[in-house]
């Protein structure tokens, strides 16, 4: 059958997936709570009768405020059925901004998660005039909640109705207003239709191995790239699990054993780190192999046909050795990780494609659907550095400016109630302007060198890439994240937040008294190691790029503390104005 809306996903499961195991899956009570396609589609279909009872018209906005369930896509599909938008929103955020994305899409209903986010919803109703119900998805005491939903729609069937509704819904029309979560500036609605997000299945239909068929999802749904992608698994007939919190995704790796799953370079960092200190308890033989395994893999060269011989006879000993047990005590027995939101260093890519654990990178954004560019199986559609070749049916092109551009489609329909800003990002010939910097190599692979607005120039006139600076440093193990700065200055500097698990450990090791991370940030043993760190680093740069004063902040940065997105990419402009004082006394 055709798939010319997202919801036409649920009859083409049904069709050709009918025994799957599980078509979604979330942990309850410690135990994994699967869903059938059948009692999905039925739960979908009571959602949409009960909207219709609650008088959804088409074109009005239901926001969903909830971390990854089984549950949220029942509400998405639900919600897209009766010809309503979907607003997903993240459970992290301010009342302010809670506020602000409500009024401004002129939200109807809510179904929120969690007893922190029903109470801002609470505290803001007064100030959202349009939203007229809430829903929580347990009963909280205080709003109608989800078990009422699906008894009210058992109770009002309208078959009749809900399949006009579904008829009157066409490929191009608007299914979701994303807000780009972002890393500066006020949140922006894109508006994604149907097709876009259609199209994005088409074109990644392949890149999975048919015998995939279970994936773990960690990453936000209220992130374009992990919504996109569950989407597709479902397509291709793949069992979605949920892992229940980030504290929990070794956990639920070893219980599902996925087959694929995206994650944030950020994660594969910590994977990493994790398994290189495990061999320092290790017996002197075993750690000797063990090292080398590691420095082998990080040599990997991702072309089958550019590896020699020697090396991968070399690479057999090592998976034997080392690399089957790694992906035991992992859990997954990999054909793909989706790596997305930043660049992965390409020694990571080439560790873990090494090890089993295929690293393919994606490119792209909330405004276009997301993806412009991802690695493929195809000859040269992968290589570490690289995000692929761009998808089919995609332009993408570098501006004379240095900026990646593109069109086709996967650009979104606009911005919601801006028409201006709109126009500032899509010109007239349709292309997209993405702000990103970029190159192709001359396998037409892409190649992200920065952020145009991220780039500064210092007193000497000289520009400086900081993204590019950043992830070099990022390899080390003693920092967890780092922002260059040097706007107009004579010289770049760093605000270095430690990884202070690892600077622990390190300290245990060196005799060095480990008090509070406010103290340890001042300790001369601490400053000197990471003085010794930065020199280290600083020589993969010339002069006038390299860091020469830096300072340690002992504050946690996080999610919670509104300094790391919700795909942890840090806000270069909060960090900046959060530690004004700090910044101003690197150059004193």
């Amino acid at each position: 059958m055709e798939i010319l809306r997202l919801f036409d996903l649920l009859p083409y499961i049904e069709e050709t997936y009918p025994n799957q195991d599980a078509a979604i899956a979330g942990k309850q009570n410690g135990e994994w709570r699967k869903y059938s396609i059948q009692e999905y589609r039925n739960l979908v279909d009571k959602v949409s009768y009960a909207f219709i009872k609650l008088g959804i018209q088409p074109k009005d906005k239901i926001a969903i405020i909830s971390t990854n369930r089984p549950e949220w896509n029942i509400l998405d599909m639900a919600i897209m059925q009766v010809g309503a938008i979907v607003v997903p929103i993240y459970p992290t955020i301010s009342e302010n901004d809670y506020e602000f994305i409500l009024n401004h899409c002129e939200a109807k209903l809510a179904i929120v998660e969690g007893h922190e986010v029903m109470t801002k919803i609470n505290n803001i109703l007064p100030k959202v005039p349009s939203l007229k119900l809430v829903y929580t998805f347990i009963d909280r005491k205080q709003f109608p909640y989800l078990e009422q939903l699906y008894q009210l729609g058992e109770e009002n069937p309208n078959p009749e109705e809900l399949e006009k509704r579904k008829q009157a819904i066409g490929t191009h029309d608007c299914s979701t207003i994303m807000y780009t979560s972002g890393t500066t500036g006020t949140p922006k609605g894109a508006m994604l239709s149907h097709s876009n997000i259609i199209n994005q299945i088409m074109n990644l239909k392949q890149t999975p191995a048919k015998w995939s068929k279970r994936a773990l999802s960690f990453l936000p749904l209220c992130h374009a790239y992990e919504r996109m992608l569950v989407f597709l698994y479902q397509y291709l007939g793949m069992s979605v699990y949920y892992a229940q919190n980030i504290g929990t995704i070794a956990e639920n790796m070893k219980e599902v054993c996925p087959t694929m799953m995206s994650t944030v370079p950020r994660m594969l960092e910590k994977i990493y780190d994790k398994i290189y200190t495990s061999s320092k308890n290790m017996p002197f033989l075993r750690k000797k192999i063990f090292l080398w395994a590691v420095k082998l893999a990080q040599r990997y060269v991702i072309q089958d046909d550019e590896r020699t011989w020697w090396y991968n006879q070399k690479h057999k000993i090592a998976d034997k050795l080392v690399y089957s047990k790694i992906r035991k005590n992992v859990g997954g027995n990999f054909d793909i990780i989706v790596s997305g939101a930043a660049s992965i260093q390409p020694r990571l890519a080439s560790f873990f494609s090494a090890i089993g654990m295929p690293v393919y990178e994606g490119y792209g954004l909330t405004e276009t659907s997301p993806v412009i560019a991802v690695s493929s199986r195809e000859k040269y559609g992968r290589e570490a550095g690289t995000v692929g070749l761009p998808l089919p049916g995609i332009e993408v092109r570098i501006s004379d400016e240095g900026e990646v551009i593109c069109r086709g489609h996967n650009v979104m329909l606009g911005y919601y109630k801006d028409e201006e800003l709109t126009k500032e990002v899509i010109d007239e010939d349709g292309w997209f302007h993405t702000g990103d910097l970029g190159r192709f190599n001359e396998k037409g692979q892409l190649i992200l060198t920065g952020r145009m607005k991220s780039l500064f120039k210092t007193s000497f006139g000289k520009y400086i890439n900081p993204q590019v600076i950043e992830e070099k440093f990022s390899e080390s193990p003693f920092i967890e994240n780092i922002v260059v700065v040097g706007e107009n200055q004579k010289f770049a500097a760093a605000l270095i937040s430690p990884d202070f698990v690892f600077l622990k450990g390190w300290c245990e090791r060196h005799d060095v008294e480990y008090t509070t991370p406010e103290e340890i940030v001042k300790n001369e043993t601490v400053l000197k190691r990471f003085a010794r760190e930065t020199a280290k680093y600083n020589q993969f740069f010339g002069d006038t790029e390299q860091v020469k004063k830096f300072v340690l902040i002992p504050d946690e940065w996080s999610q919670l503390t509104d300094i790391l997105t919700p795909t942890l990419k840090v806000k270069r402009r909060l960090v900046c104005a959060r530690y004004k004082d700090e910044i101003e006394k690197l150059f004193s």
